[in-house]
């Protein structure tokens, strides 16, 4: 029993009571949530935030592309920020400035557009400035820590929360700042280039990623983090697993044969075929190399 889904907050955007998840995620695989947010702009969802149980779990996601969501679907509101109200992106003199809605590969369009440098890398990442700001996202030697300024998002209760770089105590792949913190906006500062120089560095990382990773098929990105000193594709092909599947889930999921540090759902795979899978490629090269990987992809809900 649920009785908190019988007085929730009234919203302006849309409140859907057990929502498939599925079809958010890249993988295409998942369990309902209890209830899912998708907010009308902030003070929407800081209304919302303020009026809900503090009892009542709370999950933000974005656009899914990194994001195993469990078979048994999400406990309490997932919140999701999609739409125009989420998605602007401006520019002012060497800065940009994105809702946490905004595609990656915008900001980096943006970017390129405002002739500003620095912020090419966004091009090669499949997800949302909110995710990106949550794993200090990166990829191609550059990383979210080294061009952000600041962001502000809401904390559990509704409060308006503003960092600035130095809060967020970037490591690789991870941050320091509060994890119930939904962000809303942020600012990033570049160096002033030619547009079409900074267009053309964005090309170069497009046709990189679509020569090596297996962007169009239904999968999840990075899977493993890069342990100190290893390549998590390179631990993965050395033991075996690129393209092959997994004994007991069949033909539910494999490692991709392009880019063997990518999952991918080539039919019907469950969250639990995709999880499964992951674990037993982490376990087998622990035994084998001694080498512990960590889940880049995020794992959410019941199982």
């Amino acid at each position: 029993m649920m009785p908190w889904r019988d007085n929730l907050p009234a919203v302006r955007g849309k409140l859907l009571l057990n929502e498939p998840l599925g079809p958010y995620t890249w993988f295409r695989v998942g369990g309902a949530a209890d209830a899912l947010f998708i907010p009308a702009d902030a003070e929407d969802l800081a209304d919302f935030l303020k009026a809900l149980p503090e009892d009542v779990a709370v999950t933000a996601i974005g656009v899914g592309s990194n994001l195993i969501v469990r078979d048994g679907g999400v406990e309490g509101v997932v919140i999701r920020l999609v739409g125009r109200a989420w998605g602007q992106v401006t520019t002012e003199g060497d800065t940009v400035t994105a809702g946490a809605g905004a595609l990656d590969s915008m900001v980096a369009r943006a970017s390129a557009k405002a002739g500003i440098a620095g912020l090419e890398f966004y091009a090669g990442i499949p997800g949302s400035i909110g995710g990106a700001l949550t794993m200090n996202a990166g990829c191609y030697g550059a990383e979210t820590k080294d061009v952000l300024v600041s962001a502000w998002g809401l904390n559990r209760r509704g409060e308006r929360v503003e960092l600035a770089l130095v809060d967020f105590g970037y490591t690789y792949r991870h941050s320091n700042a509060p994890a119930d913190i939904i962000w809303i906006e942020a600012t990033w500062r570049g160096t002033p280039d030619a547009p079409e120089a900074v267009a053309a560095r964005i090309s170069e990382i497009t046709e990189r990623r679509e020569k090596t990773q297996p962007i169009r098929e239904k999968t999840g990105g990075s899977t493993f983090k890069n342990p100190d000193g290893h390549s998590s594709w390179k631990l993965v092909d050395d033991a075996g697993w690129r393209g092959k599947l997994h004994a007991v889930t069949g033909g539910g999921a494999k490692f991709s044969e392009l880019h063997s540090n990518f999952m991918i759902n080539p039919g019907e795979a469950t969250a639990a075929d995709i999880e499964g899978l992951g674990e037993a490629v982490r376990a087998d090269v622990l035994e084998k190399t001694g080498v512990q990987l960590n889940w880049e992809i995020r794992r959410i809900g019941r199982p």
